[in-house]
């Protein structure tokens, strides 16, 4: 598993490099100087406010910064289905961590909580976690990987199904491609730092297709919110990143076939495929 939980010492976490995963609008007041309206600016902050939320382990409220509905704006999406969005990266503000017991996970599982899985929290996150270091108005990429990380390993720790830990590290992924986007290329680290995320996020998508793969075989669907067709796409996308190309190809042709996938899914599929193809021609 490498030390894909670095960065969790903080956090009261050490020692884990040997876990496994898996199991076998507001407006400025005045005038400039032309004598116009001032243009305000719009910030990651502006699609930021505070919910309020209540653990389910420890019944304690807190308030977590979370993206306002609907005001950002969808501007595409990448092969892999990581939703990109105008002004800010909504996937830093996924996981829900409780500064009170250090419970931690993605915002569509933390409210489901068992006596069971309590316990296992209380008694192997709780009684190590140090409360988290105060954050400005927006999370960095750093930030939102590490509460990311603590909710894989919460995950872990509550016996979580497999694909809520895929879909965790998939996040994980994700944020490592967002961080290597968005890095300062002049800073004189810039390329260990590139080469870093590149090998962090293909170490990710290893792990989400991993628990992907046990999912499809022993959950039922709609498997993180997706129907068999998307998941089915989603999995041939992972296969290729991981240079799987035949279970890939086999995936893609599936949904292709599909008489319940729908028309972008399906073309989705296509490009896949060709790509593929391109690839295997080389």
């Amino acid at each position: 598993m490498g030390d894909i939980f670095t960065g969790l010492e903080s956090m009261g976490f050490g020692g884990l490099s040997n876990i496994k995963v898996y199991d076998d609008d507001k407006k400025e007041q005045g005038k400039d100087g032309s004598g116009k309206e001032p243009v305000h600016v719009v910030s990651e902050a502006d699609y930021i406010f505070e919910k309020k939320i209540q653990c389910p382990v420890c019944d304690s409220e807190f308030k977590s910064k979370t993206v306002k509905t609907g005001k950002p704006r969808l501007i595409g999406s990448d092969s892999d289905l990581r939703p990109k969005y105008s002004g800010i990266d909504s996937i830093k503000y996924d996981a829900i961590v409780c500064p009170n017991c250090g419970y931690a996970a993605l915002s569509r599982y933390f409210g489901y909580m068992t006596s069971a899985q309590a316990k296992l929290i209380k008694d192997n996150v709780s009684s190590q976690f140090r409360r988290l270091p105060e954050s400005g108005n927006v999370f960095t990429y750093d930030e939102a990987i590490n509460r990311h990380k603590l909710a894989l390993f919460n995950a872990i720790v509550k016996k979580a199904h497999s694909s809520e830990k895929a879909y965790t590290c998939l996040k994980i992924a994700w944020l490592y491609r967002g961080k290597r986007e968005n890095l300062d290329m002049s800073r004189a680290d810039a390329q260990a730092v590139k080469k870093e995320c590149e090998q962090k996020e293909r170490e990710m998508i290893s792990n989400a297709f991993e628990g992907f793969v046990t999912s499809r075989a022993s959950e039922e669907f709609p498997i993180c919110g997706m129907d068999e067709a998307t998941f089915d796409y989603l999995l041939a996308d992972l296969a290729a990143k991981l240079g799987k190309y035949d279970i890939s190809a086999k995936l893609a042709s599936g949904v292709i076939v599909s008489r319940t996938a729908n028309s972008k899914i399906k073309e989705r599929a296509r490009d896949l495929r060709d790509i593929i193809k391109n690839k295997a021609t080389k």
